[in-house]
């Protein structure tokens, strides 16, 4: 298996995802193997940050005390144009449809994703 690149959850300002060589299939959590078709050692590359909102939800009871001072924030679902779908967080405004690019904010004292609208 090949070295991982390193991403948003090791702290790193970056998406990625996998794709299979046997049969084209984008996944974007890490895995050994293909999900599709289980062929073995899917290659890693690094996202745009590009994307559409598919769902938003607005959270204004925060679930820790950790989370309380972001309140209220927004958790979405994003189809990111390489074909894969995530989930961030996201500026409180952003409506289903509407088209994104990432950047990288503190939340609760890690770096996480941030989708804000294209401009």
């Amino acid at each position: 298996m090949s070295e991982r690149l390193a991403d948003w959850t090791k702290g790193e300002q970056a998406i990625i995802f996998q794709t299979c060589a046997a049969c084209g299939h984008v996944q974007y959590f890490h895995r050994g193997f293909c999900a599709a078709c289980g062929a073995s050692d899917p290659r890693e590359q690094r996202a745009s940050g590009k994307g559409r909102v598919y769902a938003t939800s607005l959270v204004c009871r925060a679930a820790t005390s950790e989370t309380r001072a972001h309140v209220p924030y927004n958790i979405l679902l994003v189809d990111c144009a390489e074909g894969f779908r995530m989930m961030a967080h996201g500026e409180n405004d952003l409506a289903i449809g509407d088209s994104v690019v990432a950047s990288f904010k503190p939340f609760a004292g890690r770096l996480v994703p941030f989708f804000a609208k294209s401009r």
